[in-house]
């Protein structure tokens, strides 16, 4: 009973949320929408920021499972446009659930969807790093595009429609992979080296070989070195 609440309330959240913007979503039209109390909206999310919360991750889950048919391109850098693309697409398709995600900084507090899309681009980056195709560390290439997306995209969303730039976002996007992910075919040193390094350093926790604990923090340590990273 308790779940089934949960769910009419955080659908009956993110409805109002789409269709009136953040100040729609209030207890009572939240309440009425629901089929509840309004105990009930705090017993569950705790206050109206963790109701949020859940309504814009809820939001961004829908439109990933909408998009999610599509077969990874056999280029893991295609793979990192599209996921820019989508990135771009869901925030200006749905602006109340964006700035929810990323138009309230504050540090050391990352919404659910907002973390959840730094995991995306992450995994996306990582497959990058296997083929050995990142001039930069993961973590270095994972927070530019992440960090050029959000930015784009809001300021996407503040300007009004008919005087966007269409080109931005695709401009963009190319200019931050020109800077983290090489052609794949720049062999020569330095270049070849770090990309190289990233490489192995990311597959570096998987590989079965006979090193030992300390032999793999080594190596591990000589990998962010070579990638130009500053271990702790």
């Amino acid at each position: 009973m308790e779940n089934s609440s949960r769910d009419r309330i955080v659908r009956a959240a993110a409805r109002l949320l789409a269709e009136g913007g953040r100040e729609a979503v209030t207890t009572r039209a939240v309440s009425r929408a629901a089929g509840v109390q309004a105990p009930t909206i705090y017993r569950q999310f705790g206050d109206m920021r963790g109701l949020l919360d859940a309504a814009a991750s809820y939001g961004f889950a829908t439109y990933l499972h909408a998009q999610s048919n599509r077969e990874p391109a056999a280029d893991p850098v295609d793979d990192l446009r599209h996921g820019w693309d989508l990135h771009v697409e869901f925030g200006l398709a749905n602006p109340a659930f964006y700035t929810l995600m990323y138009g309230d900084p504050r540090p050391g507090l990352l919404p659910t969807a907002a973390r959840v899309a730094g995991d995306i681009v992450r995994q996306l980056v990582v497959r990058v790093a296997e083929v050995g195709r990142l001039r930069v560390t993961v973590e270095r290439a994972a927070g530019m595009l992440h960090a050029a997306a959000r930015g784009v995209t809001l300021s996407l969303i503040e300007t009004p429609p008919a005087e966007r730039d269409a080109t931005l976002a695709v401009a963009t996007r190319e200019a931050v992979l020109a800077a983290v992910c090489t052609d794949g075919t720049e062999g020569h040193a330095p270049v070849g080296a770090v990309r190289h390094a990233v490489a192995l350093r990311t597959v570096l926790p998987t590989l079965g070989t006979e090193l030992s604990p300390a032999e793999r923090a080594l190596l591990g340590e000589w990998l962010d070195r070579l990638a130009g990273a500053r271990p702790a």
